[in-house]
């Protein structure tokens, strides 16, 4: 293939679009590394009566859009999509494929990858292209106490899934052209083994710790599940959210929905606590984008306090209680 007819794909997971921005997230950078390899940036769609998205996406930056719409395609299917996807880049053969590392993302590229025979780095915290022309893909490797640089030389199409909240997307330009390609259902679609019977959409309640301007992260350092509960209180009072490391939400401190880095949420507030947390790569790799990051702990020479732009050295728990109680003070007068 050309140099000229190089292209990186977005898979387009419009499912919760509102709320899960990772499509335009990674279009927007995709356009970024396109430009260092003189490539087009496409979308992949599939599904029925997907136009608007298709609208979307090109709003944000995509080029051209590959669209294979029908009835059929209404409920996902993992057989079905991953077999379009991989008839569709045997086809156009594109020189990068991205795809959100969402559950949904999770279940699907690894099965494109296969079937392509090509390699896949999951749950990627940076993309960049290096002095080859090679996409250089950033994931956090031995149980994220190092990051690793992954390339893959020789298979093709090069393909990372990537966590939302990694990048910012692009703001939306009503002026934007681009060309959709529209291609039939194969008339060979394999048997699907799994039938859908009935489908829930579940709505959480609340504001997302990815959209929080204010986020209060708790560490093992806060001492006990009992002593944490304060953070709560405390982001209440901040008008924010509260997020947690690891080692947290394995001891069932909070639930899941609260886990900060890798393997959690990427976050991006405004203002950022850390209250007893070391700073582990784990963590550290969901906060990069925070604006301002205040961080308590009793060891000075902690990750996170080196991190942060205001670094006081005291006891989280005992922090978190004086500071809790000035600002009832405040409130109250």
């Amino acid at each position: 293939m050309s140099e000229n007819n190089r292209s990186i794909w977005v898979f387009g997971d419009y499912r919760n679009y509102f709320q899960n921005r990772v499509t335009l997230q990674l279009l927007s950078r995709a356009i970024e590394l396109a430009d260092k390899i003189s490539a087009s940036v496409c979308a992949v769609v599939m599904g029925h009566d997907v136009d608007e998205y298709v609208g979307e996406y090109i709003a944000h930056g995509a080029q051209k859009v590959y669209v294979i719409e029908h009835p059929q395609l209404k409920n996902y299917s993992i057989e079905t999509y991953s077999y379009l996807m991989e008839r569709l880049a045997r086809i156009y053969k594109p020189e990068i494929i991205f795809v959100g590392a969402t559950m949904f993302g999770r279940e699907f590229a690894p099965r494109v990858a296969k079937k392509l025979g090509t390699g896949l780095t999951a749950d990627c915290i940076g993309l960049d292209i290096n002095e080859d022309g090679l996409l250089v893909q950033i994931a956090p490797s031995f149980g994220g106490n190092l990051l690793a640089e992954i390339i893959t030389p020789e298979s093709r199409p090069q393909m990372a899934t990537v966590r939302p909240g990694t990048f910012q997307e692009i703001p939306h330009d009503y002026n934007a052209v681009g060309e959709v390609i529209r291609i039939p259902l194969p008339e060979d679609l394999p048997e699907d083994r799994v039938r859908l019977i009935s489908t829930e959409r579940w709505r959480k309640k609340g504001q997302r710790i990815e959209d929080a301007r204010v986020v209060v992260c708790g560490g093992r350092g806060m001492g006990s599940k009992k002593k944490y509960k304060k953070l709560f209180e405390l982001s209440q009072l901040l008008g924010g959210i509260i997020g947690a490391t690891r080692p947290v939400v394995y001891a069932k401190w909070v639930d899941e929905e609260s886990l900060v880095g890798q393997a959690g949420k990427h976050i991006r507030p405004k203002v950022l606590f850390s209250f007893g947390i070391s700073g582990a790569i784990q963590h550290t790799a969901g906060i990069g984008d925070a604006g301002f990051i205040i961080a308590i702990n009793k060891n000075i020479n902690a990750t996170m306090m080196k991190m942060a732009d205001v670094a006081i050295v005291a006891d989280a728990n005992q922090f978190c209680t004086a500071l809790t109680r000035e600002l009832k003070k405040r409130i109250r007068s």
